[in-house]
């Protein structure tokens, strides 16, 4: 496709690519596990105390809120394998203390873009709070209280499918917005207007592989979070690298 406004120009994927960027995302893995293992390991444990911390406080709703809520927010956070895929792509061996600080992410345009998917997150968690007023009258103060009534009685039957649909539509919007920006802004010379301009005519031009990659990247991530975050040691740098390889298949370089 050609490039539009002084945009870059997107390429075409087929429908299978997405399981070629997962390919290539294991054999960039493979070239430097240790800090990109460690990255994912301090991210796993991140996540499991910040989730225990709620389920120990009774915060038994906001544990599924938070776990939902990560697949929106996990772009901004995969900026460390972003630069690792950057570098690994130039014939480098990434260190942790170049996954850690990526210098390009200290910047006004990834900072606006940090703050657009704190106000999807903050939407998300009030979604959720509707959702689940409107689907009972009980307050819920245990995991197990929650998932019986969520998988026991007609109500949350329809809880779960209201909170599928709406967290599943916002999520997706999320994607379009930062399939592409995210890991774009490692170029200083893109703007975040730029960056998420061309993400949303990549999922426009790609939609379907997109979609594709979209469902992959959520049923990891989910997979990750069922583990108790342990798989998200391995999982999340592995994606972050696929997502720099998604990046660089369909944007053409100016």
């Amino acid at each position: 496709m050609d490039a539009t406004l002084g945009l870059p120009a997107i390429r075409t994927i087929s429908l299978s690519a997405p399981f070629g960027w997962l390919a290539e995302g294991w054999r960039d893995l493979t070239k430097a596990p240790a800090a990109l293992l460690l990255y994912g390991l301090g991210l796993a444990a991140a996540s499991f105390v910040l989730c225990y911390g709620v389920y120990a406080t009774n915060g038994a709703f906001w544990v599924i809120v938070l776990t939902i809520g990560f697949v929106m927010v996990a772009p901004i956070l995969a900026m460390g394998p972003y630069e690792a895929g950057r570098r690994i792509e130039l014939g480098e061996r990434p260190g942790l203390g170049q996954i850690l600080f990526v210098r390009a992410a200290f910047r006004q345009d990834v900072a606006y873009l940090s703050l657009l998917l704190v106000m999807i997150y903050f939407l998300w968690g009030r979604v959720a709070q509707i959702v689940y007023g409107l689907s009972t009258y009980q307050i819920h103060r245990d995991v197990d209280s929650l998932v019986a009534f969520a998988v026991g009685s007609t109500e949350g039957h329809a809880m779960l499918l209201t909170g599928t649909v709406a967290g599943g539509v916002l999520a997706f919007v999320t994607f379009s917005l930062m399939v592409v920006s995210a890991p774009m802004l490692l170029n200083p010379q893109a703007n975040v207007f730029e960056a998420v301009a061309t993400s949303v005519r990549a999922v426009n031009a790609n939609f379907f592989p997109l979609l594709l990659w979209a469902v992959i990247i959520t049923v990891l991530l989910l997979l990750s979070a069922a583990t108790g975050f342990l798989a998200l040691i391995v999982i999340f740098p592995w994606l972050g690298l696929a997502s720099w390889r998604a990046y660089r298949s369909l944007v053409e370089e100016r």
